[in-house]
């Protein structure tokens, strides 16, 4: 059964009419062909399908499309919009915090959650920030070293809103 779900999505106003049972992570990939969030685990646990939601961060396997009504949804694929955004995928790319790539989308958008809420993270804040993802390439320190870098280069007048 389908119902008309309406939300923001990327900066757009987005209507669908879908099952509001239907997981997110489908919804994103199968639906809407946003595949960059992945999925890794399907149960919450390596952070590969993180997105925003209304700025707060969250997991695409866990969450079923009725829950997007009425909210505002950021993928991977509309990270970039925002300075802050811009600012971390730069980094991430300049600080060689990238391998294989598949944890780089959920990787990401847990650092812009995390620079939104604390502009200057010490490298502890970061590796808890980001403990929710798992990367099976790298030992996580350019990773950590990409979040540093972009906190370093945040301008104080710069929007970092999400």
């Amino acid at each position: 059964m389908s119902s008309e779900i309406v939300f923001e999505l990327n900066g757009e106003q987005t209507k669908l009419a879908v099952s509001p049972t239907r997981r997110v992570i489908d919804l994103l990939r199968e639906d809407l062909k946003l595949t960059g969030s992945k999925e890794g685990c399907g149960t919450g646990e390596c952070g590969a399908c993180s997105i925003l939601v209304d700025g707060e961060l969250r997991l695409a396997c866990l969450m079923v499309a009725g829950q997007l009504a009425g909210h505002r949804l950021t993928t991977i694929e509309g990270l970039a919009e925002s300075p802050l955004g811009a600012r971390v995928q730069k980094s991430f790319a300049e600080a060689g915090a990238v391998q294989c790539g598949y944890c780089t989308p959920g990787m990401e958008v847990a650092a812009v959650d995390l620079l939104s809420r604390q502009p200057d993270p010490s490298r502890d804040e970061v590796r808890a920030a980001l403990s929710g993802n798992l990367c099976r390439c790298t030992g996580y320190v350019k990773i950590v070293d990409a979040v540093c870098q972009a906190a370093g280069a945040l301008d104080a007048t710069e929007d970092t809103a999400r």
